[in-house]
């Protein structure tokens, strides 16, 4: 393993085998190992996990980033499932609990998380995490519903991708309560409710969510959003203190275009990447931007 002049100037990325093979998790146990012996463990700053071997059907091992804590004791940023589609479709990637790791690493400040298979998380508090992301074509309910509940009093960015429900996004208003809230995130300025399927019903809460006034940045984009859910947000509390209101992606007629944007001079409003819905035998579809 090369060695750099200064090992906290770069992030490290743990992946075994490429893309035209099929390596064992052994291999990546190995390979985590070896970057424990020969990198400075106190100058880690930044990990990438690629592939860990089987990640379609074996979960990632969280349990050996968590014992690796005791000597990553200056990581700061965590990335988890950083794979290509060639490498396995965004749906297939199969994780666990990875409660341990915000418990382990009390000074983490950014966590970026892809896939949503097997995901699991419990609330908890962490002090130091500015940045939480979630990539998925079906994000759990259980989850949603846990980040809400967690105490992350330096949160500034999160970002859901809450997907459709025939890749596991099933989370309800019930499950997304305690996030539009916000009382556990009182530094959140940007808030991303990405791709989902349940983009009407999403923009429909967020028109009276507590969490929306502190808010620099709104991103409902990526999703299945219609002129019933724009009509419903629009309706709701002012959006006129927000910077951006990215709606990218979405099934908005063009009045219904013209008029959020009208709405809302000084910000800057994303209503590209418009869609018609599908008809197929006398029934309609609409798709977010990532499911499988």
């Amino acid at each position: 393993m090369e060695v750099p002049a200064d090992p906290s100037a770069v992030a490290w990325r743990l992946e075994v085998g490429d893309i035209d093979d099929e390596p064992e998790p052994e291999e990546f146990v190995a390979l985590v190992e070896a970057m424990l012996d020969e990198v400075p463990a106190e100058s880690v700053r930044a990990v990438v996990v690629g592939e860990w071997g089987m990640a379609y059907e074996r979960p990632l091992p969280v349990d050996l980033l968590v014992k690796a804590a005791s000597q990553w004791t200056g990581l700061r940023a965590l990335f988890l499932a950083d794979l290509v589609s060639e490498q396995c479709e965004l749906s297939w990637l199969t994780h666990d609990d990875i409660t341990g790791l915000l418990a382990a690493y009390p000074q983490l400040e950014t966590l970026w998380v892809r896939g949503g298979e097997g995901l699991r998380l419990d609330a908890v508090t962490h002090t130091g995490l500015r940045e939480l992301r979630f990539e998925s074509g079906g994000l759990p309910g259980a989850v949603v519903r846990a980040v809400g509940e967690c105490d992350l009093p330096a949160l500034q960015q999160l970002d859901m991708w809450l997907g459709r429900s025939d890749y596991g996004g099933d989370a309800t208003l019930d499950d997304l309560a305690p996030l539009l809230a916000g009382a556990g995130m009182p530094e959140l300025r940007r808030l991303g409710l990405r791709n989902a399927e349940i983009a009407d019903v999403v923009a429909g809460a967020v028109a009276t969510a507590p969490v929306v006034p502190r808010l620099s940045v709104l991103d409902l984009s990526m999703g299945n959003l219609t002129d019933e859910g724009l009509e419903a947000l629009l309706a709701g509390q002012p959006l006129t203190h927000l910077t951006e209101l990215d709606l990218h992606h979405h099934y908005l007629s063009e009045p219904a275009q013209q008029r959020v944007v009208a709405a809302l001079p000084g910000v800057r409003v994303d209503v590209s990447e418009g869609r018609t819905p599908d008809v197929y035998s006398g029934r309609t579809y609409r798709f977010t931007a990532v499911g499988e």
